[in-house]
């Protein structure tokens, strides 16, 4: 490419992110490596050589802090990657009352993949990738009961985040249809992080066999134009039923932008 494009890489200090975020580095992209906080950021964004930018998930003010700080380090974005992401082991909610796993997942990515569209859109042709699991599959959501108070599981919300995942990225993928932008979901395998650890207590493949088809969909050439799939080691499969869901994507949308529309 004649001159860098731009991608944010979110969660991006470890794991399947990093990996994500040095694979792009090599390939030419000029990447915003971020993470929850300041130092975690400017020590990742150093040894992948990328611009470090920082904000924590768990709070709805510091995601459309960090939207404002991309916005002046990068007026273009070519791609965004919602990859941050995390597993809870018990219930806890956010200083605006939002399920700590639900908060994190996917209401901070639905908040800043907002923010960042008119960036996108300056692109000619950007992309938006986000990072969900075949846990999705078995996963039951209920736009009306997002905060799971009653009968809290940590693998079901887990589950159900990565649903709301697929579910949003369809529906952004309808509501893109007259720009250049396109929206695609992915499982990134069953890979040996952190998270995987927690919540499963089981090893897996390597970060950078879990960041390929994350960085597939970022940088290929044969996925231009292409939105609202969602893929497993490269290649389109189709979603769970429930992840097929016109009118459930629509309501879970329209559900969300209630919940957050004081910082939209």
């Amino acid at each position: 490419m004649s001159e860098a494009q731009t991608v944010l890489v979110t969660g991006a200090t470890d794991g399947i992110g990093r990996a994500t975020a040095t694979a792009l580095g090599a390939r030419g992209w000029r990447v915003l490596v971020h993470g929850r906080d300041e130092s975690k950021a400017r020590h990742a964004a150093g040894d992948i050589n990328g611009i470090p930018v920082w904000g924590d998930f768990s709070d709805l003010a510091a995601v459309t802090r960090l939207a404002e700080t991309i916005s002046t380090v990068a007026p273009t974005l070519d791609a965004l990657v919602n990859n941050a992401g995390i597993y809870a082991t018990s219930r806890t909610e956010t200083a605006h009352g939002l399920e700590m796993t639900m908060a994190v997942n996917y209401f901070a990515p639905f908040l800043l993949t907002h923010h960042l569209l008119p960036l996108l859109t300056r692109s000619p042709a950007g992309r938006i990738v986000n990072v969900s699991s075949m846990t999705h599959s078995g996963a039951r959501l209920d736009p009306k009961q997002l905060d799971f108070g009653r009968g809290w599981d940590a693998y079901g919300v887990y589950a159900a985040s990565k649903l709301a995942n697929i579910l949003f990225t369809r529906q952004l993928a309808v509501n893109l249809k007259r720009t250049a932008v396109t929206a695609n979901a992915l499982h990134p395998g069953v890979i040996g992080t952190k998270l995987l650890r927690a919540g499963f207590a089981m090893g897996g493949a390597s970060v950078q066999d879990g960041a390929r088809t994350s960085v597939f969909l970022v940088d290929d050439g044969s996925v231009k134009g292409v939105s609202g799939q969602y893929y497993v080691d490269c290649r389109s499969i189709e979603p769970s039923r429930a992840a097929r869901d016109a009118r459930l994507a629509r309501n879970l949308w329209d559900a969300t932008y209630e919940r957050l529309v004081a910082y939209l």
